[in-house]
């Protein structure tokens, strides 16, 4: 499967690729800040997760803001156990490539994230993201909160009447609570600090949500 076309529909866990048990290995620095990025994280800090196509380009969007302690990259909201780059690409694992978020609430808010990411891409692709297609490149906000959860569902809503007003479809974003996430490869890691000529991806539908 890891060479012929990528399924249509995310596998269940039966039909996902097994993976395995031992972490992707990091030198668990952020390359730009220095900053750790695995917890446990400093007090008073918060987290969240979201996908918006490659990976790439996405974090950078957000490990430039003021008040994101950290940022990485890795596969969320599908079944394979520490899948490598490989075989999320197969559409095989059930993951979206998402970026972890670390934030220091009191300088920047999740409503601020939220804007970032809606602004940042075109939600209303399904299983794709401008000229990347694949149900790892599909648009999704994973939350680890009851009240990340709401904000994120209102944040939806505004901006969907908005696409609306301007021509756009129907939001695709996928949306429901954190249950797993697994770091990427080291050489994904802020990977356009470290290819500032790398592929970026990010297409935005030019419609602010504020």
């Amino acid at each position: 499967m890891l060479f012929g076309r990528k399924p249509a529909a995310i596998p269940t866990a039966e039909e996902a690729l097994p993976g395995r048990n031992e972490e992707m290995p990091l030198s668990n620095r952020h390359h730009v800040n220095g900053n750790t990025l695995k917890a446990p994280y400093p007090e008073g800090l918060e987290v969240a997760y979201f996908g918006m196509g490659c990976f790439w380009g996405a974090e950078r969007r957000f490990w430039e803001r003021d008040g994101v302690f950290t940022s990485a990259v890795g596969y969320a909201g599908g079944h394979t156990l520490n899948a490598t780059y490989r075989e999320v690409c197969s559409g095989m694992t059930g993951h979206t490539e998402a970026v972890l978020v670390v934030y220091d609430p009191n300088t920047i808010s999740y409503r601020d994230l939220l804007t970032l990411f809606f602004e940042a891409h075109d939600p209303t692709q399904g299983m794709a993201q401008g000229n990347d297609h694949g149900s790892q490149y599909r648009s999704a906000i994973y939350t680890t909160s009851d009240q990340q959860l709401e904000e994120a569902r209102i944040a939806m809503d505004s901006y969907q009447e908005k696409l609306t007003q301007q021509g756009f479809g129907q939001i695709t974003t996928e949306l429901k609570p954190i249950d797993n996430f697994f770091f990427a490869e080291e050489d994904h890691q802020q990977y356009l600090a470290k290819n500032p000529g790398g592929y970026c991806g990010l297409k935005g539908t030019g419609v602010s949500c504020r």
